[in-house]
């Protein structure tokens, strides 16, 4: 599996968990645990997907072993984060700490990504560029 297929496949399974949120939040009319819908949708839908594209567009990136790690580090880092911001958000204080490891974890999972985007060029292999033909 290449790291472009994991982040969209983990992409669909957090936006399915992030609706699933929303629409629960909406039968109950309790919004509380909105903070932590919006981080499962950001981090977990948008943000992986586009990890994806960018992932799609680079094969020699997207076969790599590090962008392997980056999108597991990423997607952990957001179920942590996620769970931790609802328990803040119902009253556990508690979690506060695990929100603030998470949301380390996210932050260098980003730089790990930041990293593969301002490397040289020369060590990026760019994806096959579309050939197209005139219509007749």
């Amino acid at each position: 599996m290449h790291a472009s297929s994991l982040s969209f496949r983990l992409a669909v399974l957090f936006v399915i968990a992030g609706m699933a949120m929303g629409i629960g939040m909406a039968m109950t009319q309790d919004h509380a645990l909105m903070p932590a819908h919006a981080h499962l949708n950001l981090l977990g839908w948008v943000s992986l997907f586009l990890f994806g594209i960018y992932y799609e567009r680079r094969p020699a990136l997207d076969a790599s072993r590090l962008a392997m790690i980056q999108v597991v580090l990423w997607s952990l880092g957001t179920v942590v984060l996620t769970s931790a911001v609802s328990a803040i958000h119902l009253g556990y204080h508690a979690a506060e700490p695990i929100a603030a490891i998470a949301s380390l974890i996210v932050l260098a999972a980003m730089i790990q990504f930041a990293y593969f985007v301002f490397r040289p060029e020369r060590n990026v292999a760019p994806g096959p560029a579309a050939h197209l033909s005139p219509a007749e």
